[in-house]
This record gives structure tokens, C-alpha cells and sequence, in this order.
């Protein structure tokens, strides 16, 4: 089942031209974190929905806070309503900014 859902995600990521930058050999070859990303970003609640039938949700939070939240401003709405609505934040403005300076504060270390 994972293995059809996975086919399924990557010949919708495909549909909307996110691979653009990969060898027809290697799409099917993504990395998880590159997976969970594009559909994150790319994608539908449907798709989103099943990444949590084929990751475990700390791998799924743990790409969004390292490749998602980081990117700030020009994310900003997208990384609210996921601290909201998938990973039930409490305050989301309040943690994306916390997330964001650590990410930053990190990055000067």
C-alpha cells in the first residue's frame, strides 16, 4: 500500500513539473526529506494526509521544521496553518518565530 501511495505522490509532484531539475532516472529515487517537502509545499491535503500513512510523524514535523519553517516570511501562512492544523500548536505564530531564531542562532554556531 505505501509503495502505491508513494507512486501515487510522486506522479502528482511529477503532474506539477517539481522535478524539473532530475534525471527521469532519479525521481524515483527521491530521498524521504526531499519527498516530504515537495509535497508539503506542492501538494493537496489528501497527498499531506498521505504522508502520514507512509512516515512516521516525527520524521514528517522534523522536515517541516528544517526545510519549511526556516524559509520564514515567504512560507509564513503555509507553516501556520501546519503548526495548527498537523501539528497542533498552540500559539503558531509564536513558535515559528521560536523555531525560526533557533534555526538562525544554530546556523551562527
Amino acid at each position: 500500500m505505501t509503495q502505491q501511495i508513494s507512486h501515487d505522490i510522486i506522479q502528482k509532484l511529477k503532474a506539477e513539473n517539481c522535478f524539473w531539475s532530475y534525471s527521469e532516472d532519479s525521481i524515483n529515487n527521491v530521498p524521504d526529506d526531499i519527498l516530504i517537502e515537495k509535497v508539503l509545499v506542492y501538494l493537496d491535503l489528501p497527498e499531506i494526509d498521505a504522508l502520514f500513512l507512509m512516515f512516521p510523524y516525527k520524521k514528517i514535523k522534523k522536515v517541516w521544521l528544517e526545510h519549511l519553517v526556516p524559509q520564514g516570511e515567504y512560507l509564513y501562512s503555509l507553516n501556520r496553518f501546519f503548526a495548527w492544523y498537523y501539528f497542533h500548536v498552540k500559539r503558531p505564530d509564536q513558535y515559528l518565530k521560536s523555531m525560526i531564531t533557533r534555526h538562525f542562532n544554530k546556523m551562527l554556531q
